[in-house]
């Protein structure tokens, strides 16, 4: 049976490239953008390209009837047994000049979006006996930094409902986890992180690459996995 597999976010660099992992594991994958659909359907045809399954799902996460709907109309054709919640936003400032939309939006988008994605899909992929539910969130959740009240309380919050999910599912073959990067090469990298920082800032002296973000969540949505539940798995070089 092929399985059909969910990637929020799924058309920027970290998304992509666990959208190619996926469908080279043999699943059908959906890749989810909201505003950046063009890159979404240049993943796809890549995937079709090399001989996999694969179709763009557009929609906000952040308007929970609109996710829900679109979600319901897919599920129709059959359940979702891997979802993988990539999608997220910055928007950083010190807490004490954070206006409250900057508060909202990393929010609204990691957290809220996870459950309006999470939820409708829970009990169709309950009915098949087997799931995978994976977030990818952020050693700031971990550790926190500096601007970023925001953000790091929002993949905070993905932590904590991925190890009440986990206890929730456990006994219908269904894992949760989460994954959480530390400097991954990416535009939005780039833009905040000059090569000599980098070094400076990570014990392996390189920021890491999409391609094993990837491979991590591979391994976590495979059979082998099987016995991984509730668990934030840094992927950072050793800098936490």
């Amino acid at each position: 049976m092929t399985r059909r597999a969910l990637v929020t976010g799924g058309s920027g660099a970290i998304g992509a490239a666990i959208a190619r992992d996926l469908a080279a594991a043999g699943c059908e994958v959906f890749v989810h953008a909201n505003r950046n659909t063009e890159a979404a359907t240049s993943v796809a045809e890549e995937i079709r390209a090399d001989g996999g399954r694969a179709e763009v799902l557009g929609f906000d996460i952040t308007d929970a009837d609109a996710t829900r709907a679109t979600l319901e109309a897919e599920i129709a054709r059959g359940p979702f047994q891997i979802l993988v919640h990539n999608a997220g936003v910055h928007d950083d400032a010190p807490l004490a000049g954070m206006t409250p939309e900057q508060w909202r939006r990393p929010l609204e988008v990691s957290l809220h979006g996870f459950y309006n994605v999470i939820q409708p899909a829970l009990l169709p992929m309950i009915t098949t006996r087997w799931g995978r539910v994976i977030a990818v969130t952020s050693v700031a959740g971990v550790t926190g930094n500096r601007g970023q009240a925001n953000y790091a309380a929002a993949k905070a919050g993905l932590h904590g409902a991925i190890k009440s999910l986990a206890q929730e599912v456990a006994s219908r073959g269904i894992t949760a986890n989460a994954v959480a990067p530390g400097i991954i090469e990416s535009p939005m990298s780039e833009s905040a992180f000059d090569a000599d920082t980098i070094r400076r800032m990570v014990p392996m002296r390189r920021a890491g690459e999409p391609a094993e973000v990837a491979g991590l969540v591979g391994y976590l949505a495979s059979e082998a996995a099987g016995y991984v539940s509730g668990q934030v798995i840094g992927i950072n070089g050793a800098l936490a």
